[in-house]
């Protein structure tokens, strides 16, 4: 194989690849996918232990740091470490979040606040700590969103507010940085099978509402095939990429969504409700504790 057909067929090869939320769930998925396709990948997160672990199984070059994306400060510290000891960065994939649920009128108000500090303001940070090496990597920012950036649901709003806040990020980003040769690419996934999606599970509620939606919107996906997924956009630089691929089609009509699911709330809250009393779910998916490794996308 020439060199030209080498570096087409491995995009990737020789690359530095940061992903943020990496100790496990989608994050450990997408960096194993990147390595395995020849990348050095830099391993973020807040769960040491985790992070340990993922490097370990890994196959050729990476770098683990425990960091928390919503300060500006460390984030920066690491972007520099990084670079240091791997290289240049060329990917960066803003994956890490959290959720929570239960009705916005009781909600815990620094709860609340955490999901939007995590998933809102430690993707722009990201993106800023390491905007940087992308400029002169003329590299790729994928953006991990989500269904809910198009729909919302009840009982998740602080989730829904956040992933809603990074599409639109994304795509000032996206049109900021075109001319200067980085590309920015927003994922939108519905349910993984990560901790999050277990934890949300936990709760009747949250459960039961999932279990009311259209058959394909209520699926749950394997990790892997959704980290695959996420790997191809990355090697093509993709403006935006679906798992499953059907989400695309709900692009044209996300319009009716809003009111769709007023409608169908005004029925089934009253009737869960009248069964169990509404109640916060506290963060879902942060592994017990606060922390930003887990993937932002276990719920949509």
């Amino acid at each position: 194989m020439s060199p030209v057909s080498k570096k087409w067929a491995r995009p990737l090869e020789g690359r530095v690849a940061v992903v943020t939320g990496a100790a496990r769930g989608l994050g450990a998925a997408v960096a194993g996918g990147l390595a395995e396709r020849g990348a050095t990948v830099a391993l973020l997160g807040r769960n040491a232990r985790g992070l340990e672990s993922v490097a370990q199984s890994m196959a050729g070059g990476c770098g683990w740091w425990e960091v928390d994306v919503t300060d500006d400060a460390a984030m920066h510290r690491t972007a520099a470490q990084v670079r240091e000891k791997l290289g240049v960065p060329s990917v960066v994939v803003a994956n890490a979040g959290v959720a929570e649920g239960g009705p916005f009128a009781t909600s815990d108000a620094a709860t609340w606040r955490r999901v939007i500090e995590v998933n809102l303001i430690g993707s722009a940070i990201t993106a800023r700590a390491f905007l940087p090496d992308l400029l002169t990597s003329r590299g790729y920012y994928l953006q991990i969103a989500s269904l809910a950036s198009m729909g919302a649901s009840p009982m998740m709003s602080a989730y829904c507010a956040s992933k809603a806040g990074v599409e639109s990020f994304a795509h000032a980003l996206q049109a900021e940085v075109a001319h200067q040769g980085v590309g920015v690419g927003i994922a939108y996934l519905n349910w993984t099978d990560t901790d999050m999606i277990r934890d949300a599970d936990q709760h009747a509620v949250l459960r039961e509402l999932r279990a009311h939606m259209p058959l394909p919107a209520r699926k749950v996906y394997p990790v892997h095939t959704v980290a695959a997924r996420m790997v191809r956009a990355v090697e093509r630089r993709s403006a935006a990429v679906y798992a499953p691929g059907w989400l695309r089609t709900v692009q044209p009509f996300r319009a009716v969504l809003p009111p769709l699911v007023t409608r169908i709330s005004r029925t089934e809250l009253p009737r869960l409700g009248a069964r169990r009393p509404f109640e916060a779910t506290g963060l879902l998916g942060a592994g017990g504790h606060d922390d930003t490794t887990v993937s932002p996308d276990d719920h949509h």
